[in-house]
């Protein structure tokens, strides 16, 4: 699928834009948050990582430079250009075969909300074929409330302004949502599909992947550390 624009996606914008509507100058301008210190503190140092959805390295530079190594895996060659010091692998997420396994699998940016119950499968069943026996998979869920009282912004570093202008229902369980990315110099939106899963909805998805929720790394329960379901042992 990768090169093809995704059902429900789009963006506008200068620069390139991914098959799932992403602005690849907009990411190579937003900072980083608190995913490497939620990681740093989940997984055993020096471990190696397989990074799902990685576009320009937001998060694989922090991890490399905290000694950890990363392999980086995004369907777009645009972003994998701007990605340094990790090995990358182009192609979409729900296709990987890599034939190796990961102390930890990371799938961030929301992906497991993905409006397409195939695609979510997909992206759970590589979690758990890459990841080993003993190692964990962190994944990145939506807040409570994220789709309710519309529009909501929040100030960026460098000026600029993040506003989740709306979510509107699509079809039973999924909803198209639209933000926009505005600087003092340019504007950026994204249009794209998303499915709210309750935590009950969440965790069956997961057991239907052979993996089970290890803990909820943060107090909004956004980031969950997951680990594979051992059979035959």
């Amino acid at each position: 699928m990768s090169g093809q624009v995704r059902e429900g996606h789009q963006g506008t914008g200068p620069g390139a834009i991914t098959p799932d509507g992403c602005a690849v100058e907009l990411y190579e301008r937003l900072p980083v948050g608190d995913e490497p210190d939620v990681i740093e503190r989940a997984v055993p140092a020096r471990a190696r990582i397989l990074e799902l959805g990685s576009g320009v390295g937001r998060v694989t530079h922090p991890l490399v430079e905290r000694g950890f190594t990363v392999t980086a895996v995004d369907e777009s060659p645009q972003m994998l250009d701007r990605v340094r010091g990790a090995r990358t692998v182009c192609g979409p997420i729900e296709e990987l075969e890599l034939g190796e396994r990961f102390d930890v699998v990371l799938l961030g940016s929301f992906l497991v909300h993905t409006g397409d119950p195939r695609v979510r499968r997909g992206l759970l069943r590589a979690c758990r074929h890459h990841v080993a026996d003993g190692g964990c998979v962190l994944i990145q869920r939506e807040a409570a409330g994220r789709h309710e009282n519309l529009p909501q912004e929040r100030e960026i570093a460098g000026g600029g302004l993040v506003r989740v202008v709306s979510s509107e229902p699509v079809r039973p369980g999924v909803r198209s949502v639209h933000v926009e990315y505005v600087f003092p110099d340019v504007r950026w939106t994204q249009t794209f599909r998303s499915r709210p899963l309750t935590t009950e909805a969440f965790e069956d998805a997961l057991a239907e992947a052979g993996l089970t929720v290890d803990a909820y790394l943060t107090e909004d329960r956004t980031w969950v550390r997951a680990v594979p379901v051992l059979t035959g042992r």
